[in-house]
C-alpha cells in the first residue's frame, strides 16, 4: 500500500517529545527545521494588541524572533509548509501555526528474498511480525508466500544460480537494485531484512547502509564454503546477522560480524510431523507399498539439467523393485512438463511427501535438511552448467556439498555430483534403503538424527522477529 502521513497513527496529546518515535530521517529533518514555529505553539498564544510591547511579548512566548505582527503573520504562512502537523491538522493556523499533536510515521521493514526457500522463510518471519509488531508496514521483494503473509511486494523474483546463468539476468538485477536504492533514499524504510541470496543481497546491504538504514541479514552467504573474502564486506555493511547453522556464529563473530545463531527455520514447520500412514492419507496414497520421492529442484534451470537422470534412476529402481510408486515433489515456483516427468506430480508440503516416502532422491539444497528432519533416507545429487562447475571447483573449499553432510562434518548420505551423477550408481545406493531391516538404512537414520540435533530448537522465526523489533527505529 502507498505510504502517506494520513495513515500514520496520531501520538497521544499528553505525550512528550521523548515519547515520540521518529523512524524517517526526512521527517526528522523537517521537524527540526520547523521546531521554532511549531514546538512552542502547542497551546494557543494569548491574544495580543498591536502595541509594540504586546507583540514583542507574544514573540518571546512563542519562541520566535521579535517581529512586527504583519511580519509574524507572513512568516506563519510561509512556515505552514514546514509544520510537521499542519497537513493533518483539522484547523488552519492564524498568525502562527496552531499545531496539534505531531503524527508519527509507521515504521517500514523491507524484506528481500531472492529464491523459493527465502520466500518461505520470509513468509514465516512476516507472520510472526504481524503478531508482535502489528504496527509495522511490511514491503519487500519475494514470491507468493510472502505476499500471502501480508508483505506488499515491490517486485516478484525467482532465484537463479550459477555464474553463466546469472549473466542473462544482470540487467534485471541492476534495475531492481536501483529501485531499492531509491526506496532506501526516500527515508521511509526503517530496517532492511535480507534473506540468503548473497550475490545480490550484499549489494542491497551496501545500498541500505550508505543512507543509514540498518541491515539484518537472515541466512547469511555460505562463506565457509567459498568466497571467504566476503567476510570483510559483511562486517562493513551488515548491522546484525541471524545465522541458521551452528558453526556460523563463531566464524562470523571472529571476522567482526555481530552474528546470532537462531536455529534453523525448517524446524518451525516440523513441530507436528505426521506418521507415514497419516502422510499417505493426506496425499491420497495407499498405505501399503514402497514409495520413491523425487525432488529435482526449485529453479527452472536445475530441473532442466536434472530431469533425464532423475527419470533414469526412477526407471531403474522400478525395474528392480516391481510395484514401486514414484512421485515428484514440485516446488510452487516452477512448472514441470508431465511428458518429461512421467510420474505423479505433487505440489504438496515437502515434509508430508518425505514422511510418506520410503526413500528420496534429492537435489542438493534445503530439501536434504528437510529429509533429515523428516527421517527419510536419501541420496544427494547435483548437476550444473559445465562452465559454472569448472569455476566452482576452483572456489569451493569444502569436501561435501550436501547440507546434511556439512552440518555434521561427515558423509551421512551419499553424494553424486556432475559426472558422478549416473543412474546405475545412484540406484545402487538407494536400493538397500528400501529394506527396513538393512544396516544401510539403520546407519543412515542414525546419522540423520545427528543432523537434526545440530539444527537447534524450533522458534527461529520468532527469534528473528524479536531481533527486528529490537532494531527498528
Amino acid at each position: 500500500m502507498a505510504i502517506s502521513r494520513s495513515t500514520w497513527p496520531p501520538v497521544p496529546a499528553n505525550s512528550t517529545d521523548s515519547d515520540r518515535t521518529w523512524t524517517s530521517r526526512r521527517w526528522c529533518i523537517r521537524r527540526s527545521r520547523s521546531r521554532h514555529s511549531s514546538s512552542a505553539c502547542r497551546s494557543k498564544p494569548p491574544k495580543a494588541s498591536r502595541s509594540s510591547s504586546n507583540w514583542k511579548t507574544l514573540s518571546r512566548l512563542c519562541g520566535a524572533s521579535p517581529r512586527s505582527p504583519s511580519q509574524a503573520r507572513k512568516g506563519a504562512m510561509r512556515s505552514r509548509s514546514r509544520c510537521v502537523s499542519f497537513a493533518t491538522s483539522s484547523e488552519r493556523c492564524r498568525g502562527f501555526p496552531r499545531c496539534g499533536p505531531a503524527s508519527v510515521p509507521v515504521p517500514e521493514v523491507l524484506i528481500v528474498a531472492g529464491e523459493a526457500s527465502g520466500d518461505l522463510h520470509g513468509a514465516a518471519l512476516a507472520d510472526r511480525l504481524r503478531v508482535i509488531r502489528p504496527d509495522l508496514i511490511l514491503t519487500g521483494v519475494g514470491g507468493s508466500r510472502m505476499e500471502s503473509a501480508g508483505v506488499r511486494l515491490l517486485e516478484r523474483t525467482t532465484g537463479i544460480i550459477g555464474f553463466v546463468e546469472v549473466l542473462r539476468h544482470i540487467p534485471a538485477h541492476w534495475r531492481l537494485l536501483r529501485r531499492l536504492r531509491a526506496r532506501f533514499a526516500s527515508g521511509e524504510v526503517g530496517l532492511a531484512v535480507l534473506i540468503d541470496y548473497g550475490g545480490f543481497n550484499l549489494r542491497v546491504a551496501a545500498a541500505a547502509r550508505a543512507v543509514g538504514v540498518p541491515v539484518l541479514y537472515y541466512i547469511t552467504p555460505q562463506v565457509w564454503a567459498s568466497r571467504a573474502g566476503r567476510l570483510k564486506t559483511m562486517a562493513r555493511v551488515i548491522t546484525r546477522a541471524a545465522v541458521i547453522l551452528p558453526f556460523e556464529e563463531a566464524l562470523l563473530r571472529a571476522h567482526g560480524v555481530d552474528a546470532t545463531f537462531v536455529g534453523h527455520p525448517l524446524l518451525d514447520r516440523a513441530t507436528d510431523l505426521p506418521s507415514k500412514a497419516e502422510a499417505r492419507r493426506r496425499l491420497g496414497m495407499r498405505e501399503d507399498g514402497e514409495i520413491l520421492a523425487l525432488f529435482p529442484g526449485s529453479r527452472a534451470q536445475e530441473i532442466r539439467l536434472h530431469t533425464a537422470d532423475f527419470v533414469a534412476v526412477a526407471r531403474e529402481l522400478e525395474r528392480r523393485r516391481p510395484g514401486l510408486r514414484v512421485v515428484v515433489g514440485v516446488a510452487p515456483t516452477v512448472s514441470i512438463d508431465p511428458a518429461e516427468f512421467p510420474f505423479q506430480l505433487l505440489r504438496a508440503p515437502a515434509f508430508d511427501l518425505l514422511r510418506a516416502a520410503d526413500v528420496a532422491l534429492c537435489k542438493s539444497g534445503t530439501t536434504t535438511l528437510e529429509a533429515a528432519i523428516a527421517g527419510c533416507p536419501c541420496a544427494v545429487v547435483y548437476r550444473t552448467n559445465a562452465m559454472t562447475y569448472e569455476i566452482v571447483k576452483r572456489l569451493v573449499r569444502i569436501t561435501h556439498i550436501g547440507l546434511v553432510n556439512i552440518v555434521v562434518g561427515r558423509e551421512v548420505v551419499p553424494e553424486f555430483v556432475q559426472a558422478a551423477f549416473q543412474p546405475i550408481p545412484v540406484a545402487d545406493a538407494l536400493e538397500p534403503l528400501f529394506d527396513p531391516a538393512s544396516p544401510a538404512r539403520a546407519t543412515m537414520l542414525a546419522g540423520l538424527a545427528d543432523v537434526r540435533a545440530q539444527l537447534g530448537e524450533p522458534g527461529a522465526s520468532e527469534r528473528v522477529a524479536q531481533m527486528v523489533a529490537g532494531m527498528i527505529r
